[in-house]
């Protein structure tokens, strides 16, 4: 559902004291009312999650925006710096879907964004989605405060879920960026000791490792030498001892832990 309250801002390279007014009266018209979830809405039904979409290809843009539609209230949309600043702080949303390379602004992209609409938007969450993998820009909005990275070769699916779990207030990584973000930021080894990773063996500890790190079962099998087989054995005995359901929940307890 696009929420008749989006607004796509203007070309903020040309923004101006007259357009700040302008903003600012239409900031003060949006209605901020945040929608109560009932018992009766489905489970997929997520429309109290408000959104806004922050990338500067607008065909992309509006792919994301069909795609979450269904699932959320969009609130807003821009394509660089000055823009998607004024409509963060028009509608207040609580997470901004942010792409890292965006015009405008003095050339920060997605981390200028969250720097500068931060403080007029303190409870919103910023999931950054890029086609980037590259630790400079990855580091760049997560230092700047974004609560999770995700590359656009992510699933719509995984895309929901991971607004779902951003807006829960968990960090959300790919896969293949984890071990990245762990050993920059809060750096790497392991736990001195921590009972439930001791209930895993030491095979199960390096394919969970792996696993947490975005390997698939054929290139854990070949980083291994064992067979898939033997890989998948090891995930159903790790995912059982930790009581956890998927590999997406196993590499959120070892971010947790730091052990990736």
């Amino acid at each position: 559902m696009i929420d008749d309250r989006m607004r796509q801002t203007g070309n903020g390279n040309s923004m101006n004291s007259n357009t700040s007014t302008t903003r600012a009266a239409e900031a003060a018209q949006v209605n901020v009312e945040r929608p109560q979830r009932t018992n009766q809405q489905p489970f997929n039904d997520h429309h109290d999650i408000r959104v806004a979409v922050v990338d500067d290809h607008e065909m992309f843009r509006a792919g994301v925006i069909a795609t979450l539609s269904p699932h959320f209230t969009i609130v807003g949309q821009a394509p660089d710096v000055e823009g998607s600043v004024a409509m963060i702080a028009a509608t207040l949303p609580d997470v901004v879907l942010l792409d890292v390379h965006v015009p405008g602004g003095e050339g920060g992209g997605g981390a200028e964004i969250l720097l500068k609409s931060h403080p007029l938007s303190p409870d919103s969450a910023f999931l950054a989605l890029s086609v980037s993998d590259s630790p400079k820009d990855v580091g760049a909005v997560i230092r700047a405060g974004a609560r999770g990275y995700v590359t656009k070769t992510i699933s719509g699916d995984d895309l929901i879920s991971s607004i779902i779990q951003v807006n829960e207030g968990y960090a959300v990584f790919s896969p293949k960026l984890a071990g990245f973000v762990l050993s920059t930021f809060q750096g790497a080894g392991a736990a001195k000791h921590d009972d439930e990773l001791d209930k895993l063996t030491q095979r199960e500890q390096e394919v969970m490792r792996l696993i947490a790190r975005g390997y698939t079962y054929k290139e854990i099998a070949a980083e291994l030498f064992i067979s898939i087989k033997t890989v998948e054995t090891h995930v159903s005995a790790v995912l059982k001892k930790l009581q956890l359901s998927n590999r997406t929940e196993l590499t959120r307890w070892a971010a947790d832990r730091r052990i990736v």
